[in-house]
């Protein structure tokens, strides 16, 4: 890679503009927060069931509008409603067809198929019952439906039933080989009837091992980003398409059969990509949130309804009264879920509840969004009669309202102005715009007229450089992203929080991009924009150093973009209990540009100790590049060295590349 540098260094035109990168490494500058860059979760694109949650079986519980979504059935089976979990009543009776070649089954498709990995093992769990006595076997087949072998089973199992008590019942399946489409049969025992509840299937190795678990994975790329923050779970679910249908936290937490399905907001949206069976069974609920935010080092970051249901599907309309009373189921909602996160299991009962899960040791819960994406009055005044209560109640909570989902307009104005006056700790901003945006707002959080010392922190919540007709997750436009997080970084005393999104998407199951992970039922692929995110979130460094770029030798503020060009954009930082300096520097140009990187404000003894840098490159030429699974990564990080003269590095940044230089003081 340090070849490849030297090599365009000498074929640089002499016409080539000389670009001075400065960083002042004697002005320590703001600290950066520990949850300054991190991640959001919705459940969109089957984000949860059919992705980060580990079940692979769809409608577990036979709880669908049609109880039989995602299964076939064959033989004597029926369906009964007097079950053992009340919030799941439903289960289904498989008995004898009386003839010995009719065979009693149900087989389940999973979330676009079933994928298997040959020779790993897979929990096959169900509660079950003989419901007249006695004793019952009933076998589980992982099956290939159009395999040419002779027989379709990748790997079964057998499972004996016993008693008319129900009980769970749990075995292992191994399935011979790989297959991404695989499906799932029970058999009934053909001369006893069985009574089946709560039919499961995961992967033995979740993350972190829990039964309960996530896809390993996909978890694992999230491990690996090591966001600061992690906020869920989302976005427009929080709202509903109507308050009946919004996501209620305390309806995912407690055993996990007994969690009621949800109807997913996004499920019936888009006419175009439709998927009239996107529910959500709350397996991931908010017990796994926070422990997945405790085991991936991100502080927790829930946000909950504000008694109102989505505006773009209702405007003023379907929302819960405006009054202290009319608002005091979401209060408690509130008040509740900190005691659940917080709470002394000793004295109270949501604690005792976390506790009983397996978690008697606090989440240490400091953030609570009311509210998401919502405007006016109607927001601002359910505001202001929740968050008052909530405060008295956790004086220790901090408190992110919303801005809206735009980020100039009225709405986005008179968002923040109420925000002021009910004094939110931090505001949530959503900018989802094209590259001509990001081009014109590299120094948006350098305007200190609008945003002030005095007033809330900016959260930077949902956003992505969305590519106007190519909204998918090209290389192209990673590189605006990456360059316009060196404003967020220069403006760290202001800026606290950003969270890139979507975050998760199925190949067969999107609905929105771009999106910063993808997977297939065995494949998991991360993006460009993830290597975008993981760069800055690996060297996010303790506190920004002062940065200027000059161009030819004249002085200038700090990345001036040229009126109708691209250009090149830094941001530096310290990490002072590393002692490295780290220079994130973002050509956007489709041709290469010569920087000098001067590392100013350190004595001569440590400008001679300065002899090379660590170098981590993106590059982002290829427009057309996407990193998908079952394909190799186009779009992936380098690494070489440079050497450093003087405290100066003589740099050639790529066209479209994303350069970060890691210096050791």
């Amino acid at each position: 890679m340090l070849a490849s540098v030297t090599l365009v260094f000498t074929i640089l035109p002499m016409s080539a503009q000389e670009q001075v990168i400065t960083v002042n490494a004697k002005k320590v500058g703001a600290p950066i927060q520990s949850t300054m860059y991190g991640i959001f979760f919705e459940d969109i694109n089957y984000a949860a069931d059919g992705g980060l949650y580990g079940e692979l079986i769809k409608n577990r519980s036979f709880e669908f509008p049609n109880p039989y979504t995602g299964w076939d059935i064959s033989g004597q089976v029926s369906l009964k409603d007097d079950g053992p979990f009340e919030r799941n009543p439903h289960y289904v009776r498989l008995a004898p067809s009386g003839h010995r070649d009719k065979h009693t089954m149900i087989e389940n498709h999973g979330f676009f198929g079933i994928g298997v990995k040959g020779g790993e093992e897979y929990r096959f769990s169900v509660w079950a019952r003989v419901p007249d006595g006695g004793n019952a076997k009933i076998w589980i087949d992982l099956v290939d439906n159009a395999t040419m072998e002779e027989d379709q089973k990748l790997g079964n199992v057998g499972v004996d039933i016993s008693g008319k008590e129900w009980k769970k019942y749990t075995a292992v399946i191994k399935p011979k080989k790989t297959f991404a489409k695989a499906h799932l049969r029970v058999w009934g025992d053909g001369k006893v009837t069985t009574d089946l509840e709560h039919v499961s299937l995961f992967p033995v190795k979740t993350y972190k091992g829990h039964e309960n678990g996530m896809r390993l994975d996909v978890a694992q790329a999230l491990e690996d980003l090591h966001p600061g923050v992690f906020r869920f779970p989302g976005g427009c679910i929080v709202e509903g398409t109507d308050l009946a249908t919004r996501y209620q936290w305390k309806n995912t937490v407690g055993p996990v059969e007994n969690r009621p399905l949800n109807e997913n907001r996004w499920h019936y949206t888009f006419t175009h990509r439709y998927f009239p069976d996107y529910f959500q069974s709350y397996g991931l609920g908010f017990f796994e949130y926070f422990q997945l935010s405790e085991e991936i080092g991100a502080e927790p970051l829930p946000v909950l309804n504000v008694g109102m249901a989505c505006q773009y599907q209702n405007g003023d309309d379907a929302h819960a009264p405006c009054t202290k009373e009319g608002l005091q189921q979401f209060i408690d909602d509130c008040i509740d879920l900190i005691d659940f996160a917080n709470g002394d299991p000793a004295t109270n009962k949501w604690a005792k509840l976390r506790a009983d899960m397996g978690h008697p040791a606090p989440f240490n819960l400091k953030f609570l969004g009311i509210g998401n994406e919502q405007w006016e009055a109607p927001f601002f005044d359910r505001l202001a009669i929740i968050a008052p209560e909530v405060r008295k109640a956790h004086p220790e909570i901090k408190i992110i309202g919303t801005s809206g989902p735009n980020a100039e307009d009225d709405h986005f104005f008179n968002g923040w102005k109420a925000m002021r006056e009910l004094k939110a700790d931090l505001v949530d901003e959503h900018f989802y715009r094209d590259i001509k945006w990001y081009k014109n707002s590299m120094n948006r959080y350098s305007d200190r007229k609008f945003y002030t010392k005095d007033g809330p922190r900016v959260f930077a919540g949902e956003w992505a450089c969305h590519d106007r007709g190519k909204k998918y997750n090209h290389a192209g436009a990673s590189i605006y992203e990456a360059a316009f997080m060196t404003n967020i970084e220069r403006n760290a005393d202001l800026v606290h929080m950003a969270t890139y999104a979507p975050l998760f998407s199925h190949v067969e199951g999107w609905q929105w991009r771009p999106d910063l992970i993808w997977y297939d039922n065995l494949f998991t692929s991360r993006t460009a924009s993830y290597y975008v995110q993981q760069l800055y979130m690996l060297n996010k460094g303790t506190n920004v150093l002062p940065t200027t770029i000059s161009i030819d030798g004249a002085k200038g503020v700090s990345n001036p973009v040229p009126e109708g060009e691209d250009g090149l954009f830094a941001s530096a930082v310290i990490d002072l209990q590393k002692d490295e300096i780290i220079v994130k520097a973002i050509n956007t140009k489709t041709e290469s540009q010569y920087a000098l990187i001067n590392i100013t404000g350190l004595s001569k003894k440590q400008l001679a100790s300065l002899v090379k840098a660590e170098v981590t490159t993106l590059d982002c030429s290829d427009y057309e590049a996407e990193n998908m699974p079952g394909k190799s990564e186009l779009v992936c990080p380098a690494h070489s060295e440079i050497a450093i003269s003087s405290g100066t590095i003589k740099a050639i940044i790529p066209a479209k590349t994303f350069a970060l230089y890691k210096i050791k003081i």
